[in-house]
């Protein structure tokens, strides 16, 4: 508690009646945090900051940058600096002269609140009317306020910025008014509505399971594009080019993340019949492409984000892959779009054996395009014959392994391309009878049909795989419970949302894809006690993933004898009793040689083929692990799948720069007696690295390794445990910390013998480190090796020209679509 000396007020210039109680604030939201804040000290820190007659904005700002300011040293600052931001928000929407509202008052205040927000939102066409037809003091009454204390302050931070409603400026929701206005929205079409949208806000208010960001976004609101993703295939011909175009600019504008496949139009030089002319190939168009997502922002909030997709024996892939490079001709470079190769079994079969890779333009080969698998190499070795005999005009021939020499420089250098597996994609597809994959998305999880009918669209969520540990094991009914209801939210999306173009809707209601993902990974493994780079690791990825995709299939069965099959469930691998590990099976046999992938069970799993013959499935695909960047944070957990990328870093984004210290590690410090400002200092010198700590016992070392520490083989091992259960794929960064060409080709390569279908970032280290100007760079020793500044000319060597400079992914999301 806070002495009396320091019972002060401040007040706004102007407005007398207005006053804030400043130590009454701190108190408030230092309660149940003791004793590790100090009262006393932060409110010193307030008072150094703030001046006689600060507005009381001002005064916020103070309260929430002085506990920020704690957070590297005690993480428990988090919350109090989430406090004042709460504090803030519940006094902004009190009437002006309105007495100051402390977290007690939530409760009270919420309750009084619903009611007005919901007519406000309506008023200002914000809200869907239909919201006012629920029983609203029934929903009043199931709001829980003392889940805003949930929060850490990044997470708070990012719902207050981007998130929360607001009108000419003002914000007018609550954190737990967004989640109920989703759940709501979600539960529109339910019969039972009110007893739904409870059981979706509880899901969602506890932080078991957060849908993605276009479904936070625009559920309940009278624009409801709640989908994630959309693919599409971009046809040879003018008008469906700038079609394709145009449609991106429609889809990107509420916030779809897009993924263009490209190789159906011809390639420079080649013929064009109608004007006897000879085309410029596909890098103009894709000028054009990259321009558009950059003009059409993602509902005003940032650029779009779009990535292109070629196969690579397009004629034009070679100037494909220089497109993010940063010299050149500025009219052939695309710097603001993604790109990524659809590769073939074929292609990486000829790579290992040293065998030539012929280039083909698709006007002249146009069926390659539809074709995978044994079916796609017996063609093509047709079309090389043909090319030798005269019979194709235009081709070009040269070793596959100077291709994929230069894709792997390009990686290095710029970060793209993604490198993608077309026949893993198809030949494991559930909907392999009713069309072909031709691309992944923007983040490479998604893996769906696409044609000039038919654009694909996912809706995403993620469960909190941290939420569901009890103890030292998964809680099963927990987390059937949490699937159950996930599933169906995810499903309630497809009927409501808005669609921006006919083909996607025509493709979602066809079909009904959904991405259930995890996220919080690397929080469960701290708390089993596991260190990434370990088999136990290993184990657990492989067990809770089959966890996650026994009782989704199930959950989507039962929807099926609620709702019906999907319309094109006819065919489909489901029909035909085949799951998910047993196209590993098949695959192995397209490509003729054994697969590194395994395939030991834990479940029953003839329960699950006994659901799916009886009811049929919801769905045509059910999983997909996204990036989650965003959502991850605003729940406060590890993100996706992804190693912890240091124990303490300055995180970026749109809501700014925010400490992210490791918890975990500072908890397992204090307990050993070891957590201090000493040590602080030191883990800030070493760049949140533990391993040239002397101090610290090595079984912490292992367990809190960063990402960069650990081999980039664990994380291939634990997706393709993952990936042997899951219907779509992975959105999978690496990191290396010396990527020569060795050794790119080892992780890539075995990234697709153990079954893979999609890789996303390559994150190196960078060639500088940051300037400590702040501590003695002298007092602890020296930095460990793959710490220290690193020549360029001998960090890699793909090819003869070398990368300026090693390239650092950013940690930053790069689009709201799967975050």
């Amino acid at each position: 508690m806070i002495p009396s000396r320091f019972s002060e007020s401040f007040s706004a210039p102007n407005m007398p009646s207005i006053t804030l109680d400043v130590p009454m604030l701190i108190t408030e939201a230092c309660r149940d945090l003791a004793p590790d804040v100090d009262e006393v000290r932060l409110l010193a820190s307030v008072q150094a900051t703030i001046y006689p007659g600060a507005s009381q904005d001002e005064v916020w700002q103070a309260l929430v940058m002085s506990a920020r300011a704690c957070i590297e040293l005690e993480p428990a600052y988090t919350f109090v600096a989430a406090r004042f931001l709460l504090l803030s928000l519940y006094n902004t929407l009190q009437p002006e002269e309105s007495p100051q509202l402390g977290l007690s008052d939530a409760s009270a205040f919420y309750a009084d609140y619903f009611g007005t927000y919901v007519r406000r939102g309506i008023e200002t066409h914000l809200l869907d009317p239909r919201l006012a037809e629920f029983d609203l003091p029934r929903l009043a009454g199931a709001i829980r306020p003392e889940r805003d204390l949930f929060f850490a302050y990044p997470g708070l931070q990012t719902l207050y910025d981007r998130y929360l409603l607001q009108y000419e400026g003002r914000r007018f929701e609550l954190p737990q008014l967004l989640w109920m206005r989703v759940a709501m929205g979600l539960a529109l079409r339910e019969e039972h509505k009110e007893a739904r949208a409870i059981e979706f806000y509880e899901l969602i208010s506890q932080f078991h399971f957060t849908p993605a960001t276009p479904t936070l976004f625009n559920a309940g609101t009278s624009h409801p594009q709640l989908s994630s993703c959309y693919l599409t295939t971009v046809q040879d011909d003018l008008r469906y080019i700038f079609k394709s175009i145009q449609d991106n600019a429609l889809l990107s504008k509420w916030a779809g993340g897009l993924g263009n496949d490209w190789t159906n139009v011809r390639a420079s030089g080649s013929h064009i019949k109608g004007t006897n002319g000879t085309s410029q190939g596909i890098i103009p168009f894709l000028k054009v492409a990259n321009d558009t997502a950059v003009a059409v922002n993602q509902g005003g909030k940032r650029k779009g984000a779009v990535c292109a997709y070629l196969e690579n024996w397009h004629l034009d892939i070679e100037d494909f892959l220089d497109l993010r490079r940063n010299t050149g001709d500025e009219r052939r470079r695309a710097h603001d779009m993604n790109t990524a190769c659809w590769i073939s079994d074929e292609f990486m079969r000829r790579v290992q054996q040293g065998d030539n890779w012929t280039l083909f333009s698709p006007d002249e080969v146009s069926d390659l395009h539809n074709l995978y698998g044994e079916a796609f190499a017996r063609r093509y070795r047709e079309y090389e014959q043909l090319a030798d005999e005269g019979g194709v005009r235009q081709f070009r021939r040269l070793p596959a392994l100077d291709l994929w020499r230069k894709m792997l420089t390009r990686l290095f250098e710029t970060g793209h391309p993604w490198l993608t597996w077309k026949d893993a994609a198809n030949v494991r597809s559930t909907q392999d009878h009713a069309g072909v994959i031709h691309s992944s998305n923007l983040c490479t999880e998604i893996l769906l049909n696409t044609s000039a009918e038919e654009t694909a669209v996912c809706n995403l969520g993620s469960l909190n795989l941290a939420a569901h540990l009890v103890g030292n094991q998964l809680d099963l009914p927990r987390l059937r419970s949490t699937i159950s209801t996930a599933v169906r939210m995810l499903d309630n999306v497809i009927d409501i949302n808005y669609y921006p173009t006919p083909e996607a809707r025509q493709a979602n209601l066809r079909h009904r894809p959904i991405g259930l993902g995890l996220m919080g990974f690397q929080d469960a493994l701290y708390r089993l006690g596991m260190s990434y780079a370990s088999h136990e690791a290993v184990e657990f990825a492989d067990h809770s993933m089959e966890a996650i995709s026994y009782y989704a299939i199930l959950a989507s069965t039962e929807l099926a004898a609620e709702r019906g099959c999907y319309a094109s469930y006819q065919g489909s691998k489901w029909q035909r009793g085949l799951l998910p590990l047993d196209s590993i099976a098949l695959l192995e046999q397209e490509r003729g040689e054994p697969l590194e992938m395994d395939r030991s069970t834990r479940l029953d799993w003839w329960v699950v083929r006994t659901a799916i013959q009886r009811y049929g499935m919801r769905n045509s695909n059910v999983l997909a692990i996204a990036p989650t960047a965003t959502i991850s944070t605003i729940v406060g957990i590890s993100q996706s799948i992804e190693p912890e990328y240091k124990n303490l870093y300055v995180k970026s984004n749109l809501s700014g720069e925010f400490t992210t210290i490791n918890t975990f590690l500072v908890n397992d410090l204090k307990q050993a007696g070891l957590w201090n400002a000493d040590l602080l200092e030191m883990l800030k010198y070493y760049d949140g690295s533990l391993a040239a700590m002397t101090p610290l016992p090595v079984e912490l070392k292992l367990r809190y390794q960063t990402a960069f520490e650990i081999d980039a083989s664990w994380l291939i091992e634990c997706s393709s445990r993952r990936q042997k259960w899951i219907d779509m794929g992975q959105s999978l960064n690496l990191y290396l910390v010396e990527p020569g060409g060795k050794k790119l080709h080892d992780i890539y390569t075995l990234a697709w013998r153990k079954g893979l279908k999609t890789t996303y970032y390559l994150r190196t280290v960078a060639a500088t480190q940051i300037e400590k100007s702040t501590i003695d760079v002298n007092r602890w020793g020296i930095q460990p090796r793959w710490m220290k500044n690193s020549s360029p000319s001998s960090t890699i060597q793909v090819t003869r020209e070398s990368a300026a400079k090693p390239f650092a992914c950013s940690l930053d999301d790069q689009c709201e679509a799967c975050q």
